[in-house]
């Protein structure tokens, strides 16, 4: 099928507020929170001095602890509104927002080792203290979030994984959800977006089966327009410059 003719499925079918409950089309009894397996590279071409120095030096410093619960208290050193974003690339997103709430905590994680170092870079080099990093499952550290302590949760152009068999290795299954919909505090957002039709479709399917979030949407136009206040990263950019489409969620926990 026709990338088009899927696009006009896709939006026809949200706009009309259908469930896609279709037995090819039902989440996975699996999912990342039993799979706990983190899939493609680790890292990416090799390393420069000076970025090994920065994953030396640098991340041991504002490394999310390995052990205990992970407050605003503990990563930061007093009570603050902490965000929370799930494969952060190579930190634009992350550090912009930082950079535009410096009195807000900030916590990313990412497994992949070369974006964690352009993470790291942007910390440097905008002199951002209010950012922490996990360079491995963004699970690990959700699940020792208090219940109700974020503010924010981000899930930015993730892996789609495209393939039926592979669904249950995408973030957006109900297991990962349940976390984000416990971790939030009311009135918390949870961003999303993708610029990929087949994970388009399934997380509408997922969002739609839930009943903690209001979508904030009034019109097509509030998903298909990035919001203010949310900067553009790399992935993003990239898939413009493929023509693709871009669809952007925001959905506040109640």
């Amino acid at each position: 099928m026709a990338v088009a003719d899927t696009r006009a499925r896709t939006i026809a079918r949200h706009e009309k507020g259908i469930r896609l409950t279709s037995a090819k089309s039902e989440p996975s009894k699996n999912d990342p929170t039993t799979i706990r397996q983190i899939y493609g590279r680790r890292q990416g071409h090799a390393l420069r001095d000076q970025q090994v120095e920065l994953v030396e030096k640098l991340l041991p410093q504002i490394a999310v602890p390995v052990d205990g619960p992970v407050t605003a208290t503990s990563l930061f050193g007093g009570d603050r509104p902490l965000h929370f974003e799930i494969g952060f690339g190579s930190g634009e997103h992350l550090a912009t927002r930082a950079d535009m709430l410096p009195d807000h905590g900030f916590i990313g994680c990412e497994p992949y080792l070369n974006g964690v170092v352009g993470a790291l870079q942007h910390i440097r080099d905008q002199h951002l203290g209010n950012v922490r990093l996990h360079m491995d499952n963004a699970l690990d550290v959700l699940e020792r979030i208090p219940d109700g302590a974020l503010s924010f949760v981000y899930l930015l152009h993730p892996d789609p994984w495209p393939k039926a068999r592979h669904a249950k290795r995408r973030f957006m299954n109900h297991g990962p959800v349940d976390l984000i919909a416990a971790k939030l505090k009311p009135g918390g957002e949870f961003r999303f977006g993708t610029d990929h039709p087949v994970y388009l479709e399934w997380a509408m399917m997922i969002m739609n089966q839930r009943d903690e979030f209001d979508w904030l949407c009034n019109s097509p136009k509030d998903w298909t327009n990035r919001p203010g206040g949310w900067p553009e990263t790399r992935y993003e950019a990239k898939a413009r410059r493929q023509g693709h489409d871009v669809w952007y969620f925001r959905y506040r926990r109640k």
